[in-house]
């Protein structure tokens, strides 16, 4: 690459990072490469793309997209991409081409030749920064050896006559309407092999199906049901905290249905509590690796992971380098909410044709031999091995009324009827507020809206009364009621950034809410504070995406503490210790996945940039248990976004084979 030629591309790459539309950390890149070996500009411009596709969830880069026009993917305009493309000279015509562009550079390995450790893979028609490749193509190793394997009994499998027999202890009713029981049949696939994957929206009833299958599991253990060891993980405080109380729960009832024949209780009382994965794992300060890899494996028979769309390549690839080939996985989650914040839409890309089905031949012989249950023919097909171990719930028996309808308009990309719910909205559950500034919001922050409960006033006034007088266990209570008071409201937004972003509408609800004489504000943390942890921090026991309040210290007269929810338990936290947080009034969709509010609020930008998708505008909606609010200065964000599907690219699917 000649020096005018690289002098004239930079320009381009640095122009658009000065405008906010690349990374610095994505022209550094393509810098570092081009000081490893001979490179051509050509090179340099897949290099920024691939480094800015990964800061946006993308694993790799699509040669067919370099090819063409990637600016729909990074929010470019046509002219932006035209000006960098022109910078870098002759353009391969089509990913043939690019193919043996980059196959012919030094700091490329063609997968398939000698490796030489070169930082850039190129399989197939994609190219990766090597350690995404190597992520991506541990978990497709390890998902289809563990799907596969549900085929071939093993000695320690139950038999089908087992499973069958206690199923129908544990599912003693008919499905509803005399329909297809997807629940009984999720807890039968999972029994056929190490990998059970159960999908489904809110409500579908993935806690209660799992809690059964955990049951089954124990029964069908043999002379390994005493020592049957049990994880319960998500990636998230308050996911695994939820995860564990709902499963306690629906072991405790169905205890009381099973009797004696199934000592439950103690199933319950050996699990221990839930985790979140970097607990599980062991993490360690300063560095990416964790205790527990494939040189020590976690000590586990059955793995349970809640919110799994929320799990993103990298961890994905550690899960299953730590766990044991003879430990089952079980994987939950939402295959329709927002994929993981850093790269990879794993739960999507194994659930990605879960609609249809799939099921062989095999699977629905044994299928109907284990549970009695028929899949419809409907459902039949050739979906490959991942296919036959997935199951998704399709019926909600909880998230219904227009929650729900404008739920699944939206997931159905059905613009005219999500508008038609939002406009009806009879009942109260649903809103859409078109603010002409943002004193709409901030009334909402207060108090919520006429026909929906809900705002700040109410746990804010709780403190403002004081804690009542007593012992620890007085004051505790006190704590509990003021964090559930705060939980039952939230704000989310869809972007970070602006007016209608997390961080301004946290600076404005702060001061309305002084303003009310509902908190004083007299430096960094002062009481009411709710904070989010941004960064793990092992020391304090605190976790990237733990939400807390600010209270006083009854100990310390003066002193503040954070206090955070888990499950049925309260942690606190010196404020003082507390480095990494921010005020959370508001917050991103993204960060709200593993939480249910009874009044939500989602707020929308006034221009998007073309960034937003139905994902995010469902992962929103759903966080609502009761009552819903849109508010948005722009109605058409809402349609562009409904319109738009998130599509990450990814080779996972095809190294699957499903």
């Amino acid at each position: 690459m000649s020096i005018e030629t690289s002098a004239a591309l930079f320009e381009q790459v640095d122009a658009l990072t000065e405008n906010g539309q690349l990374r610095r950390l994505s022209g550094a890149f393509a810098r570092f490469i081009a000081s490893v070996g001979a490179s051509s500009p050509q090179l340099m411009v897949a290099c920024v793309l691939l480094s800015e596709l990964e800061g946006r969830g993308h694993s790799c880069l699509m040669l067919d997209e370099l090819a063409d026009d990637p600016s729909g993917q990074l929010g470019w305009t046509g002219e932006e991409w035209r000006a960098l493309r022109a910078a870098a000279g002759v353009w391969p015509k089509n990913a043939s081409a690019w193919r043996a562009l980059l196959a012919g550079c030094d700091q490329v390995w063609p997968v398939g030749d000698l490796d030489f450790q070169q930082p850039l893979v190129l399989d197939g028609e994609r190219l990766y920064l090597r350690r995404y490749w190597r992520d991506e193509t541990l978990v497709a190793e390890a998902v289809r050896g563990r799907a596969l394997g549900g085929v071939i009994a093993s000695d320690e499998d139950a038999s089908t006559a087992d499973v069958r027999h206690w199923l129908d202890v544990l599912f003693p009713h008919a499905a509803r309407g005399g329909g297809t029981d997807w629940q009984k049949i999720a807890c039968a696939v999972a029994m056929r092999g190490k990998l059970g994957i159960i999908t489904g929206g809110p409500g579908t009833g993935k806690t209660y199906t799992v809690a059964r299958l955990l049951a089954l599991l124990f029964a069908t253990a043999g002379a390994r049901q005493s020592g049957l060891r049990v994880a319960l993980a998500a990636p998230t405080g308050k996911a695994a905290a939820r995860l564990k109380q709902s499963i306690d729960s629906a072991l405790d009832d169905l205890a009381e249905k099973v009797g004696a024949a199934l000592p439950l209780h103690e199933l319950a009382a050996r699990m221990g509590a839930a985790r979140t994965l970097h607990s599980l794992l062991g993490a360690r300060p300063g560095t990416r690796a964790f205790q527990h890899n494939a040189g020590n494996q976690l000590e586990v028979d059955v793995l349970i992971v809640d919110e799994a769309s929320m799990i993103h390549l990298e961890m994905m690839s550690a899960l299953l380098a730590a766990l044991p080939s003879t430990a089952t996985l079980i994987l939950l989650g939402d295959k329709d909410q927002l994929a993981s914040v850093e790269a990879g839409a794993v739960l999507g890309d194994l659930c990605h044709n879960a609609e249809a089905g799939g099921y062989e031949s095999e699977t629905l012989s044994y299928v109907q031999s284990s549970t009695g249950q028929q899949i419809p023919e409907s459902y039949a097909g050739n979906g490959g091995p991942i296919a036959q171990q997935t199951v998704m719930l399709r019926e909600s028996r909880r998230f219904g009324g227009p929650i729900g309808a404008l739920a699944l308009a939206v997931n159905a990309g059905n613009a005219a009827a999500s508008l038609q719910v939002l406009r009806d909205g009879t009942d109260g559950k649903v809103a859409w507020i078109d603010p002409a500034q943002s004193s709409d919001l901030l009334q909402l922050a207060l108090a919520g809206r006429a026909t929906a409960p809900g705002g700040y006033q109410a746990y804010l006034k709780m403190i403002k009364s004081g804690a009542p007088e007593g012992d620890e266990i007085v004051h505790l209570a006190w704590v509990k009621s003021v964090l559930n008071s705060f939980e039952t409201f939230r704000i989310l937004c869809a972007v970070r950034e602006g007016e209608w972003g997390v961080a301004g509408l946290n600076d404005v609800i702060e001061q309305r809410l002084q303003t009310a004489g509902l908190l004083r504000r007299s430096g960094e943390w002062y009481v009411g504070r709710p904070v989010m942890v941004t960064r793990n921090d092992y020391g304090s026991g605190v976790f990237n995406g733990d939400i807390g309040l600010t209270l006083p210290d009854p100990a310390r007269p003066g002193a503040l503490r954070v206090y955070f929810s888990e499950g049925d338990k309260v942690r606190s936290v010196l404020a003082t210790r507390l480095r990494n947080v921010e005020t959370a009034f508001a917050m991103t969709v993204h960060k709200s996945q593993g939480s249910e509010f009874q009044h939500t609020v989602l707020v929308l930008p006034r221009d998007s940039g073309g960034m937003l998708a139905r994902e995010l505008i469902y992962t929103g909606i759903t966080r609502a248990r009761d009552y819903f609010t849109l508010l948005t200065p722009n109605g058409q964000v809402l349609l562009d976004a409904i319109a738009q599907r998130t599509q990450r690219a990814s080779g996972l699917r095809t190294l699957l084979g499903n």
